[in-house]
């Protein structure tokens, strides 16, 4: 009787830490964290060895031409993350289109635009399928002034000149039409690592505009139709996970940023990656594996001897 009790018990505990069943996560909002707070050394060291590893990379590293970040939410209450180059900031192509849909909930959410079919059918256009003409339009009906102030605002800084930048749309999708770009590199669409992975960790706990526009950006960020980069690689290794992403791609420059969440709470991670290499698309697939070996090799917790 005992026995059973002790595997109950168990199975409960294991249910608060690792049983979250769906999205956005629900935890107290004293465990939610600044992500620059929840840097791990043990993390950060297993992530540098395994990108170190393939000499090419580390070439590219070394040369400001890679940055990589992982967030771990395998525990929702104890979170883990480690960056390489997270400040870095970089030209990011299509993936700055988040910042778009952010802005684009807030104005929805003040009143400032109207919840059309038309505008829900860009929204999602703009994120699953990278359509530059949707993404245009969701400009024009925001203005950049509008974006640059929720990319600023206190209660993000996703874009942070302290910082090293971040998440900048200044630029139509297109030709033509006046250009914002940003202040430190005068790119038209930026982004950073850290600032990419913070805006997918605010997006998981339901923190960004409110828990119910959070929930409507997890479903146009979800079930991507653009099956490459690191879709290509978790298609083939785990099918029936949940992945939440947006990518770019523009001449050298390639990059990705995902939101994994698995059957198995140890496959519940964010990935990023601004590669600026002719060989980024494949870069990108090839980095899924390693950044799994790095999250799977958990700290062991010391016990002093008496």
């Amino acid at each position: 009787m005992k026995t059973k009790l002790l595997v109950v018990l168990f199975m409960g505990l294991s249910l608060i830490i690792n049983g979250q069943n769906g999205l956005p996560i629900q935890v107290d909002n004293s465990k939610i964290m600044p992500l620059s707070s929840l840097k791990n050394s043990y993390l950060q060291n297993n992530l540098e060895r395994q990108l170190n590893a393939n000499p090419n990379w580390k070439k590219l590293i070394a040369e400001n031409k890679m940055s990589v970040g992982i967030v771990d939410l395998s525990n929702p209450e104890q979170v883990r993350y480690a960056s390489v180059n997270g400040e870095y900031m970089m030209y990011a192509a299509s993936l700055p289109k988040i910042a778009i849909l952010l802005s684009a909930m807030d104005a929805i959410e003040k009143g400032e635009l109207k919840e059309t079919t038309e505008v829900k059918n860009d929204m999602r256009l703009m994120i699953s399928k990278s359509n530059n003409a949707a993404s245009t339009r969701m400009i024009d009906r925001l203005g950049y002034e509008k974006i640059e102030s929720v990319m600023t605002d206190p209660k993000y800084m996703f874009y942070d000149e302290d910082c090293g930048g971040g998440l900048w749309v200044g630029k139509r999708y297109g030709s033509g039409g006046d250009t914002n770009r940003e202040p430190l590199k005068h790119l038209s669409h930026a982004a950073t690592v850290d600032q990419v992975c913070r805006y997918y960790y605010l997006l998981a706990y339901g923190k960004l505009v409110n828990n119910k526009r959070s929930k409507q950006m997890l479903a146009i960020m979800g079930n991507p139709d653009l099956h490459h980069k690191f879709v290509n690689s978790l298609e083939k290794i785990a099918p029936q996970a949940q992945l939440f992403r947006k990518s770019g791609s523009w001449q050298t420059y390639h990059s990705d940023s995902i939101l994994v969440w698995g059957n198995d709470p140890n496959r519940r991670y964010i990935l990023v990656a601004l590669i600026d290499d002719a060989n980024g698309e494949q870069i990108i697939r090839s980095l899924v594996n390693p950044i799994e070996n790095a999250l799977k090799k958990k700290e062991r917790t010391k016990i002093a001897s008496n």
